[in-house]
């Protein structure tokens, strides 16, 4: 073998290795928090600690859920939430009760904060899913139960859901329609806890 040839043979098993060892990172997209609100909600002195939502293993991860059909679950390929999909949740919606400006204190357990009432969940969907005729349609549906802490009895439970249709099906349309179904059930999730506690306090008080 040639010494030119050697040393072409020698850059080419380089370059191949750097293709093996260093593939591209995957692309990240995060969502935003809800920072707009109807007014409706009371303003309240009590604390807030918001749990991690419990959900099913197919959406307890950063990669971003498609179901082509009803009973099949794929990933977007190269392409991560900035979390697992519960963290995420939880950090958007301890900072869309901050955004509303009607809370004395809110938080997560993790940070020592002990709070008046604990808001725990169930992630129930958070995916994107084929309508077989080329559409694309993103799913989240949260549910919860407020829990007072003096007791540990459920004061209140519901389900908040949303379903927003994508522009298409490419990636960044999708976490669009991600950003806009997770706004909705942010928003209802925040006026929804306030009235309960609000109402629960004032009959607590009372007793």
């Amino acid at each position: 073998m040639s010494k030119r040839l050697f040393l072409a043979f020698a850059a080419a098993l380089t370059l191949s290795g750097c293709g093996l060892l260093g593939s591209d990172p995957p692309q990240l997209f995060d969502l935003s928090p809800k920072s707009t609100f109807d007014g409706t909600a009371p303003s309240v002195d009590w604390q807030l600690v918001v749990e991690e939502p419990t959900t099913p293993n197919a959406i307890n991860t950063d990669r971003i859920a498609i179901r082509p059909v009803q009973l099949e679950v794929q990933y977007f390929p190269g392409v991560k939430w900035t979390d697992r999909a519960p963290a995420l949740v939880q950090t958007l919606m301890v900072e869309s009760f901050e955004n509303s400006g009607k809370i004395v204190g809110v938080g997560r357990r993790s940070i020592g904060l002990t709070g008046d009432y604990i808001l725990s969940s169930e992630l129930r969907e958070f995916e994107a899913s084929s309508d077989g005729a080329g559409g694309t349609s993103v799913m989240v549906r949260l549910v919860l139960k407020m829990v007072r802490q003096s007791s540990g009895g459920i004061i209140a439970s519901t389900t908040v859901s949303a379903n927003v249709q994508s522009a298409s099906d490419k990636v960044p349309d999708v976490v669009v329609a991600f950003d806009t179904a997770l706004g909705k059930v942010l928003n209802q999730s925040v006026q929804w806890v306030l009235k309960e506690g609000a109402y629960d306090r004032k009959r607590y008080v009372e007793e």
